[in-house]
């Protein structure tokens, strides 16, 4: 195995253990009462193409799914630049979890004394945690130049994500009401300052 796998390895075993508080509480928060939890496949789905995603991850460490290269310098450069990517995003998205807190949760809802977040990530962009999946699920495609996953995240994620955000958006929107609309007016939707 090459170093640029191991490492992969390594950072997905540490930001799983990393992400495990938060979606220990995301569990937690599937039970607890809540002002509103829409009944639509997209509580359902993306987090499942994401689930699917990291399986392709695990067996792309080990070759599998991935491009087989004789002369492995000959992509050094996009699979760093995959490896450099999956490090930073991956844990943006440990912290956009964590900035959560108690209002994280793994389903689209509104929990009973649910906050508004605007600090941190959440200051700058309404989505960081969907953003950083994203970045994070393509570098490591990249980085272990795997067939199966780039496409995966490209064709299924990003579309998927896209609209389970608008989807939370219209729920907090209609919840937060004039205080939501101020709040998309000073931070972006995945981009800061667009959108």
């Amino acid at each position: 195995m090459d170093p640029i796998n191991i490492l992969v390895a390594v950072n997905l075993i540490a930001s799983a253990a990393a992400n495990f508080s938060a979606a220990k509480g995301g569990v937690k928060g599937a039970i607890t009462k809540t002002e509103n939890r829409p009944k639509t496949w997209l509580q359902s789905v993306p987090p499942n193409v994401s689930a699917l995603i990291l399986v392709l991850q695990i067996l792309g460490v080990f070759g599998i799914g991935a491009i087989a290269i004789a002369n492995i310098e000959e992509h050094i450069a996009i699979r760093t630049v995959g490896l450099i990517l999956f490090l930073i995003f991956s844990w943006i998205q440990v912290r956009a979890y964590k900035s959560l807190g108690e209002n994280y949760s793994q389903d689209i809802v509104v929990k009973n004394n649910h906050k508004l977040i605007r600090t941190g990530l959440y200051k700058f962009i309404r989505h960081p945690q969907y953003v950083s999946q994203v970045l994070s699920d393509l570098g490591a495609g990249l980085a272990l130049l795997s067939y199966l996953v780039v496409p995966l995240v490209i064709l299924a994620e990003i579309p998927l994500f896209y609209m389970r955000a608008k989807r939370e958006e219209k729920l907090l929107q209609n919840y937060f009401k004039d205080d939501y609309e101020e709040y998309k007016q000073k931070s972006g939707f995945f981009l800061p300052f667009i959108g």
